[in-house]
């Protein structure tokens, strides 16, 4: 029987989205913008190439003034083998340091290392200047449609961490 001729009504859940769509669009732009705010803001600045999941957990660290392996899979949503095999390299690299847990000397406390607060910080700067100055370029209604757009990105954001 040819869909929709079964007697339910279709929904439109059924249908796929044009390509068009919003979600679409937003899906495809978000990737290549992250990417090319970081390779700018390397260029830059001349800063290490950090791939985004050491960064993300420098982030995180930075952010909770240090945490255990356990508590960074979860809050980063990856399997905690993945959070070893970054701070194995990390640590490696200088950029984390493995504390004993006041509470229980086997367990380890992650932080950031200086080095990299370090990093961070200028990898803050430069992102924002390289933006500051693609901004810049843009006309001015470009730069307002994006400014207003902030907060309904920051809920879209929390959302989709929920």
């Amino acid at each position: 029987m040819p869909p929709g001729q079964n007697g339910a009504v279709d929904s439109p859940a059924r249908h796929l989205e044009p390509a068009t769509s919003v979600e679409a669009r937003l899906s495809t732009l978000l990737g290549p913008l992250r990417r090319a705010v970081m390779r700018s803001t390397r260029a830059a600045a001349g800063l290490p190439d950090l791939p985004e999941a050491q960064i993300e957990l420098l982030r995180l660290l930075v952010a909770t003034d240090g945490i255990t392996p356990g508590g960074a899979a979860t809050e980063l949503r990856v399997a905690q083998s993945t959070i070893s095999n970054l701070v194995r390299t990390m640590a490696a690299a200088d950029l984390v340091e493995r504390l004993p847990l006041p509470s229980d000397g086997r367990g380890a406390l992650l932080v950031a290392s200086t080095h990299a607060r370090s990093l961070l910080a200028r990898y803050d700067r430069a992102s924002a200047a390289v933006l500051r100055e693609a901004l810049d370029d843009l006309p001015a209604a470009d730069r307002r449609a994006i400014q207003d757009a902030l907060p309904a990105l920051q809920r879209l954001l929390s959302a989709l961490s929920e």
